[in-house]
């Protein structure tokens, strides 16, 4: 960023024939940083966002109860103080007297409810409803089986909000911290419908407000004045570089254009740590899965071996050293470690050296009546533009060539990759990613339910699995809980319901500039934690 100074017009006196000199006082100057996004957001509209880099903006813009502190701990938001019931199903939360919209009314609890109805409404068709299924009568009113105003959220008073959920729910004060669980003004919505995003339309309650959104080009955020902890704030402006082109953002961040980038090209780690220095050059391992999908609707991977014979043949390993230089680490597994009290399940051929399995896949395939002799096999991956995931489709391509499969990669910008799975388009296999929302393994598998109709891309179905996962609802015991869980990956990963590769790393490029920046296992940087030095 360049540091402008503004100088005060002093006047001069003329004392005794002679000029003195005057030293000019420099006031402070508006701070902007420059945020390389990641991707183009399709929306900043809570209720149909569903990835990182609309997740970036959005929780900058607006503040949920909770909210993740910079080394991803969940703190107090709105919210300043909360209770809980003897039987564990019943928060009383306490809101902020201080907090205000942007446009200086009071956020209320009725913010909150409305909201968390207007997520399960199923006339709004939100893609994440599913968060918030731990409220009382949630997922009946979804599914349509319920009125909207019987949801588990009241309004007690202005500033006290209580919300009674279905059973206990150790998690769901983590799960306040997504963004499907942000209020909304209901006002500006009402005034302007679907435009009540639009710069000018929209009003905010977090650290910062839109003022410009210019497609393909940048989004610029201003301070919120009226932000409850508006002066610990010290950046005033964010303008946000929607660029998937990572080399370009390489450059822009070289040349000190951006401060902050998310993803660079992995397999230049080494290069740029020697150009820009290790300390820029930040990636660590976090509770995220980098899977691939399957189209289980039609041929070839409505057959379980065609689908476990194609995971088979993909050399982890080599993707994790020669394209992500270990940044990212193998999975077998779609639920990544480190979870407490939770081992994730892996199918019983992940033991096995890579040419055994490769072996072992062609005989799978040589059952399902493919391969050599038998039926030709035509693959198209997609996978959403990004030089790093470019990299490994190629690469699995190649792999799956080896199975005599005929190989096709296709990209489209992430915005559109993702609504493309989400609307139920016909594809093979499919590039996702995934990070955790909260740290239970409820929040992988779930996406793996058959009645989840936004995230199961691969549209698998499995009785048992379903019923594991139902079971895993009602159960009050821990360790029975998380066996439940367990059972139902086991049957997911012997069946490869998806497809785990890697176990993902957030890769950020940080200028020696960025002050309060850290890696954390939620992938969650608001700006409001940051500064410029």
């Amino acid at each position: 960023m360049t540091n402008h100074r503004i100088f005060r017009t002093l006047s001069a006196a003329l004392i005794a024939g002679s000029m003195l000199a005057v030293v000019a006082t420099p006031s402070l100057a508006e701070v902007v940083i420059h945020r390389g996004n990641g991707g183009e957001p399709q929306t900043l509209d809570q209720a149909h966002i569903s990835i990182d880099v609309e997740g970036f903006i959005v929780r900058d813009m607006f503040e949920g109860l909770t909210i993740y502190d910079p080394h991803g701990k969940v703190i107090p938001g709105v919210a300043e103080s909360w209770s809980l019931s003897d039987d564990g199903t019943v928060y009383t939360f306490k809101l902020r007297q201080n907090a205000n919209w942007s446009d200086g009314k009071p956020v209320t609890a009725n913010d909150f409810v409305f909201a968390y109805r207007r997520m399960e409404d199923p006339k709004e068709a939100a893609g994440y409803a599913n968060i918030l299924y731990p409220i009382k009568n949630a997922e009946a009113i979804n599914g349509g089986k319920a009125a909207v105003d019987t949801l588990g959220v009241k309004a007690v008073d202005d500033k006290t909000l209580e919300i009674t959920l279905e059973r206990p729910t150790p998690y769901f004060i983590e799960l306040l911290a997504h963004y499907a669980a942000l209020p909304v003004p209901s006002w500006a919505i009402e005034k302007s419908g679907s435009e009540w995003i639009k710069p000018g339309n929209i009003v905010c309650n977090g650290a910062y407000c839109l003022t410009e959104n210019v497609p393909n080009d940048h989004l610029t955020t201003v301070k919120n004045p009226k932000y409850w902890d508006a002066a610990s704030v010290k950046i005033d402006k964010v303008i946000y570089n929607p660029s998937e082109d990572m080399a370009t953002t390489e450059r822009m961040f070289e040349a000190g254009e951006l401060d902050l980038v998310y993803n660079f090209q992995t397999d230049q780690k080494k290069f740029l740590e020697g150009k820009l220095g290790k300390e820029q050059v930040q990636a660590a391992p976090d509770l995220s899965s980098y899977y691939y999908v399957l189209d289980t609707r039609k041929p070839p991977f409505d057959d379980v071996r065609v689908r476990q014979a194609f995971s088979m043949a993909v050399d982890r390993d080599f993707l994790s050293d020669k394209i992500f230089s270990g940044t990212q680490l193998p999975a077998y597994s779609f639920v990544p470690e480190g979870i407490v009290g939770y081992t994730p399940a892996k199918p019983e051929w992940s033991d096995l050296d890579q040419l055994d399995r490769e072996d072992k896949a062609k005989e799978l395939l040589k059952e399902a009546g493919y391969g050599e002799g038998g039926k030709p096999l035509k693959v198209d991956i997609r996978f959403n533009t990004n030089e790093n995931h470019k990299k490994v489709a190629t690469a699995v391509a190649d792999m799956w060539k080896s199975l005599g499969a005929e190989v096709t990669i296709q990209n489209l910008d992430v915005k559109s990759h993702y609504a493309y799975l989400q609307e139920g388009g016909s594809f093979d296999a499919a590039r996702c990613g995934w990070q955790a929302d909260y740290a239970d393994p409820e929040n992988f598998l779930n996406l793996m339910i058959s009645s989840n109709k936004t995230f199961n891309y691969g549209h698998y179905t499995n009785a048992k699995f379903d019923e594991l996962m139902k079971a895993s609802y009602e159960e009050r015991d821990t360790a029975k809980r998380l066996q439940m869980l367990h059972d139902a990956e086991q049957i997911a990963m012997d069946e490869q319901g998806v497809v785990p590769l890697m176990v993902h790393a957030s890769t950020w490029l940080v200028s020696k500039k960025v002050k309060g920046f850290a890696l954390n296992g939620v992938n969650e940087h608001l700006t409001k934690f940051l500064s410029l030095q």
